[in-house]
């Protein structure tokens, strides 16, 4: 097993963090430091440590799914004490939010301390596709839906294509789903402003093949065998 992907498995570290930490030299094999992330260990045999704390192997995988209210802020600490997701879910060694929604955002936030899942779901190169409902200001016209569906730029970088389906739409608001395969800041809501849009409502109600369903605002589920092994087909 590659020792990025141990750590971040049985720790509090991302897998992109246990790098960071590995190539500051911060990260000690059998008490002597390495500093190359990819090499392979015996988790069985070997002993890692990070400032001095001994990472040891999480005998069992947790899965939840969350449904997440606004005013929420996707973190295991906050700086500022504000409310974090972590305070509506059990205390679960390891436990870290795969992706985040952002304070205003509410819907389906999924957790685990399964370092390979949460690769699995946020990795850019395994494209799993958000779905989001959406309510805009205003009606937005199909040449505006076909620039958005076709990558617009936000932040000096293209988004990738989009799917959208536009369900309501009035003179004053529009309300349509969105699927994406990216995890960008405040995406969605930058995409929506850029055409003149803005965006008044945002709930994401899928991950990949795990759908929020019926699951009530504030409350959270263990994720079933067949959820967690339909997680791997992400679309």
């Amino acid at each position: 097993m590659r020792i990025n992907k141990f750590i971040s498995g049985n720790s509090k570290y991302s897998r992109r963090k246990a790098d960071e930490l590995i190539k500051q030299g911060k990260v000690f094999l059998n008490n002597k430091k390495i500093q190359t992330p990819g090499i392979q260990i015996n988790p069985e045999k070997d002993t890692i440590k990070i400032n001095n704390q001994t990472i040891k192997k999480t005998s069992k995988k947790e899965y939840l799914a969350l449904n997440k209210p606004q005013n929420y802020i996707t973190t295991r600490n906050d700086e500022l004490n504000r409310k974090t997701v972590m305070s509506l879910l059990p205390k679960i060694s390891n436990l870290k939010p795969i992706g985040r929604l952002d304070k205003d955002t509410e819907g389906l936030l999924l957790f685990s301390n399964d370092g390979e899942f949460i690769n699995y779901l946020t990795h850019p190169k395994f494209q799993c596709e958000k779905e989001y409902l959406v309510k805009i200001k205003g009606q937005i016209s199909n040449k505006e839906k076909q620039k958005l569906e076709n990558g617009i730029i936000i932040d000096n970088k293209k988004t990738n294509k989009a799917k959208i389906k536009i369900t309501k739409t009035d003179n004053s608001a529009t309300e349509l789903k969105i699927i994406i395969t990216e995890g960008r800041k405040r995406q969605i809501r930058k995409m929506f402003a850029s055409i003149g849009h803005p965006v008044k409502y945002l709930q994401r109600i899928r991950i990949g093949k795990i759908k929020l369903k019926s699951l009530a605002e504030g409350k959270y589920r263990k994720l079933t065998s067949q959820e967690i092994k339909n997680a791997y087909k992400s679309t």
